[in-house]
């Protein structure tokens, strides 16, 4: 009799962990997304397959592709953000903040690209590849994502939140990409 009882015991503590792994689980998803060019143009950026916002993850990789523009074409660079914004464009306010955040750095953006780290100044090598991921927090708020997606230069992923809309795509809501990061080596005082 106490062998079949610890025989069940065992069975109900690999059940437990199962059970507790796939909860851990729910939710986590890492998609990468690949860019065999980036854009030019406003009709390029909407022409990509990307571009039909269907998916949460499409969206938080076209918000890096849109922000890499902003060093060269700061319009080219809202126009593409509004797009994503879909029914709620930018203001001045959300202009000012992308400005500022560009004072001093113009790399932040490309750290987002596999391959782009300080060592190579955050110069990513083609076919360009954005990693986005979701965790089990991620579907947290109704019509809401909050995804992340990895900086070679942080040691830890930065939020995009995505919002679905009425019409079933998945609009920018907030971005936390253009936080600090390490500097590219050629900016590096001592080596």
């Amino acid at each position: 009799m106490a062998f079949f009882d610890k025989l069940k015991n065992q069975a109900a503590s690999a059940v437990t962990d199962a059970v507790i792994q796939t909860a851990a689980n729910i939710g986590t998803k890492t998609e990468k997304i690949v860019f065999t060019d980036l854009p030019e143009s406003l009709e390029a950026f909407k022409a990509l397959p990307q571009a039909a916002l269907s998916t949460p993850f499409d969206t938080a990789a076209l918000t890096v592709v849109a922000l890499c523009f902003y060093p060269t074409d700061k319009e080219l660079c809202y126009q593409m953000l509004d797009y994503l914004r879909g029914p709620r464009p930018m203001n001045g306010m959300d202009k000012q903040f992308i400005s500022d955040r560009f004072r001093e750095t113009d790399y932040v953006p490309r750290s987002y690209f596999e391959g782009a780290t300080p060592d190579n100044d955050y110069m990513p090598s083609s076919p360009y590849t954005i990693t986005v991921k979701s965790d089990p927090h991620s579907y947290d708020e109704q019509g809401i994502a909050k995804l992340f997606i990895p900086s070679g230069g942080a040691d830890s992923p930065r939020p995009v939140k995505l919002r679905q809309a009425k019409d079933g795509k998945w609009y920018l809501w907030e971005q936390f990409l253009l936080t600090g990061i390490r500097q590219p080596e050629s900016s590096n005082p001592w080596a």
